[in-house]
This record gives C-alpha cells, structure tokens and sequence, in this order.
C-alpha cells in the first residue's frame, strides 16, 4: 500500500513538472508541443534500395522491351566518387551490372591507378537498360531514366562525380560542348564537383588518350 502511495506522489510531481514547463513554455511564446517524433535519418543504402524499387520492372521507356536486365548501379552507398557512363552494354545487360565487359576492365584498373577500389567507389549509367546495338540514347528514354540517376546522386552525394565520355558530360551539364573541351577541369554540380574524361571505351580504340586520362585521375585523386 505504501508503495502504492509513493508511485502516486511521484506521478503527481512529474504532473506539476510538466505543467510547470509547459507554462513557461507559453510564456516564451510557443504554442502547444510536439505530437509526433521525427522520422529516424534514413541511411544511404536505404535510400538506394527504395530508389531501386521505385524503379521496379521498368517499362518506361521502349528500351524495356530490348533489355535482359536492369543495371541499376553497384558499389559503397558511401563513396566519395562517382562514375557515371552512358549506358549498359552487352556483358553488362547479361549480367545486370554496369561496366563488367572490356571496357569495365579498363575501368577497374584506372580506379585502381588511384588507390581506390571498385568497392569504394559507386558506378552507374544515365540509363539503364542497354539500347539495341549499344545505340546513343534517345530523348525520351533520357527523360524517363535520367531522374533515377539524380536520385541515387543525391543520394549518395558524392565529393566528386567522373562523366565517362561524351555522352554522360553532355547529359549532365546539359551542353553541345565536345569532351575535348569539357575534361580535365571540376564544374560544379549540384552538391559534387563534376570533372570529364574520356569513356574507358573510346581508350580501347585510342590508347594514346590514355596519358589524359591519368592526368584527370591524378586531379581526382588530389580533390578526393
């Protein structure tokens, strides 16, 4: 009983407490109090895997109907850099994963050069589902996949993002400039610092532009 009678006094003193505080609270000005906890900070990883399934199975665009799979994106949630590509291309649209033929090969080795690793790094497309004989993407299936990449940059928000080729720099700066013109240099973008260089595949075919590239990577690296 007397445990009782203690409970109930000391409910009662946190009663004049709060009474108390929300006098004073009056006072100062402010009305009423919060009902309702903010929501708890969602991670990065959970904002890609709901970016992801706002994605879905899409159909888009008229790409859905060529693709064998969605490439998405892969690496750390966390990283600080960025590659953007245009598109996926065979190897990867088998394999769902973007950068995984000869030309991804290329690029693990310049993420490397760097002392960085594929898995510290985030690799992504402006699109995702690859075009019929790796074709330049049109408008329209820019328009439908382009906002999904800005969602996982934002997302992410990466110190530094990497435009591979001619295609990834003109969509996102939004420009006709070639990427002779455009690399070697960090443009503001968004909340990141967006520098150019030429896609690992045009390297394949031009390998004396390999010295340019290194030059870009080592600007990266001292930003990064």
């Amino acid at each position: 009983m007397e445990d009782l009678d203690q409970l109930a006094q000391e409910m009662q003193q946190v009663l004049y407490s709060l009474q108390e505080y929300v006098h004073c609270q009056k006072e100062e000005g402010v009305e009423g109090l919060p009902t309702l906890l903010p929501e708890p900070v969602k991670s990065k990883a959970q904002l890609l895997t709901e970016i992801r399934k706002e994605l879905g199975d899409c159909k888009r665009c008229k790409l859905n109907s060529h693709r064998k799979n969605i490439v998405f994106g892969t690496g750390n949630p966390e990283a600080r850099l960025v590659f953007v590509g245009e598109g996926p291309g065979g190897d990867e649209d088998i394999q769902g994963e973007p950068f995984v033929g000869p030309a991804g090969q290329l690029l693990t080795k310049i993420i490397n050069s760097i002392n960085l690793t594929r898995e510290e790094v985030y690799i992504a497309n402006i699109i995702k589902c690859r075009p019929p004989k790796n074709r330049n993407p049109e408008p329209d299936e820019i328009k439908a996949c382009e906002p999904f990449l800005i969602k996982q940059l934002d997302a992410i928000q990466p110190k530094i993002i990497c435009a591979l080729g001619t295609f990834a720099a003109q969509t996102l700066l939004e420009t006709d400039e070639k990427i002779s013109r455009l690399r070697g240099r960090f443009i503001p973008f968004r909340n990141s610092k967006l520098i150019a260089t030429f896609h690992p595949a045009y390297l394949l075919r031009n390998s004396q532009r390999k010295r340019e590239v290194w030059e870009d990577m080592k600007k990266i690296r001292q930003e990064y």
